[in-house]
């Protein structure tokens, strides 16, 4: 298994495309993305638990009712939320797309993203349909990348080459994500292509079991949003036997997905509005994964505990006070707690205490760009990880000001 170039369009039979089409005011920055397989291909997805859900997961829900998908159509700058037409301006995204490549409209995945409530005008996006599928190339996921950016400073893309059923298969993906982002499957929009062979059964199935240990484990801000969803298609073009069943090559397909899902994780993560630090989170010695899942979420989510890390102060209690309030059953006498980066490893809490350290050290080690939280419970086995992000100045002025 290794990381390759490309993508979206790093699987065989993918291109991908983004142009500037007028949603959004700067004209310097794509506002619609356009993913693309030659053949159809299975199809997965899971959506936001939002209540509150935008018009394209509605539509984008029925479209793949028969787990098929061909091609995905993506508008940043407005989330298409909340708006009396919404599934009409959503299914005529789809239609449009369709038209241009000769497929069904019922094989596209529509998304959108950005501001909530703001009507959403297909004027722009009928007038320049024919420009993006004039983008779409092999070389265009990047340029798909940077289409479905909000708040984002930098694309998010993956491809990892891997083997199954004697082929060599490619699986790739790109993501959007900066706010509103928490557990629950309400992160970030993730389009993932594969060339690999597999019923839409066993692609769900993978999709669904992964983002319980990647997606569901990052937090930016606790805020779930309306819009986030992500959604694969396998089109089979690498030629493996077709996967039906659990086994070897379900096994290599999925530490593949998890290889791209947990890249993006980071990226998402890092790239948190005004983020200044990656944060992750290391739970060891739980009595079962779900203690471990709940533990490390919640020293994640904590406002105190990543205010902290902004400040580059080893404030250890922070990581207690979110152990001790998460309902995790844990023993707090037993809770060992280390800070590591680049700068090295220091540990600030056993069995529950302080321990002296160098406050120095610690500081050196907590100023890196990547910051690792080692909580120890000492009570089992299990394990997990979660991802998060500092929490800035700059996190309430980007916000404050969004919609105007």
């Amino acid at each position: 298994m290794k990381t390759v170039e490309g993508g979206v369009c790093a699987a065989k039979g993918f291109y991908a495309g983004g142009i500037h089409c007028g949603i959004r005011k700067n004209k310097d920055k794509k506002d619609l993305s356009a993913i693309f397989s030659e053949v159809p291909g299975t199809a997965a997805a899971v959506y936001t638990t939002n209540l509150v859900k935008g018009a394209p997961l509605i539509v984008t829900k029925q479209h793949l009712s028969d787990g098929r998908a061909q091609a995905v159509i993506c508008n940043s700058g407005n989330a298409n939320t909340c708006n009396a037409n919404g599934i009409e301006i959503a299914q005529q995204m789809s239609a449009l797309l369709s038209e241009q490549l000769g497929i069904s409209r019922d094989d596209v995945i529509v998304a959108s993203t950005g501001v909530i409530g703001q009507p959403l005008e297909i004027e722009p996006i009928a007038a320049g349909i024919g420009a993006l599928k004039a983008s779409l190339s092999k070389d265009g996921s990047s340029s798909a990348a940077e289409g479905i950016m909000t708040t984002d400073t930098v694309k998010k893309e993956i491809a990892i080459e891997f083997e199954a059923g004697g082929k060599t298969c490619r699986i790739g993906g790109i993501a959007k994500g900066s706010g509103m982002i928490h557990p629950d499957m309400a992160t970030m929009l993730v389009f993932i292509t594969t060339d690999v062979s597999i019923s839409s059964v066993m692609l769900q199935k993978a999709l669904s079991g992964d983002i319980a240990n990647t997606f569901n484990m990052i937090s930016v801000d606790g805020d779930t949003s309306t819009n986030d969803m992500v959604c694969v298609i396998a089109n089979g073009l690498a030629g493996n036997e077709e996967i039906k069943s659990e086994g070897e090559d379900f096994t290599e397909f999925m530490k593949a997905l998890n290889t791209v899902t947990v890249s993006l994780c980071r990226m998402l993560a890092g790239d948190g509005e005004g983020a200044t630090k990656l944060l992750e989170c290391i739970v060891t010695g739980a009595e079962d994964t779900e203690c471990a899942k709940t533990v490390a979420k919640s020293v994640i989510c904590s406002s105190l505990l990543k205010a902290a890390m902004f400040g580059a102060d080893a404030n250890w209690g922070r990581v207690l006070c979110a152990i001790g309030y998460s309902k995790a059953d844990v023993d707090v006498n037993k809770i060992d707690v280390s800070f590591r980066s680049g700068k090295g490893e220091i540990v600030v809490c056993k069995n529950g205490s302080g321990v002296d350290f160098s406050e120095e050290k610690a500081k050196e080690i907590l100023l890196e760009k990547e910051i690792e939280i080692l909580v120890e419970l000492n009570s089992g086995t299990a394990h997990s990880k979660a991802w998060g992000c500092d929490l800035t100045y700059d996190y309430v002025k980007i916000n404050g000001d969004y919609r105007t």
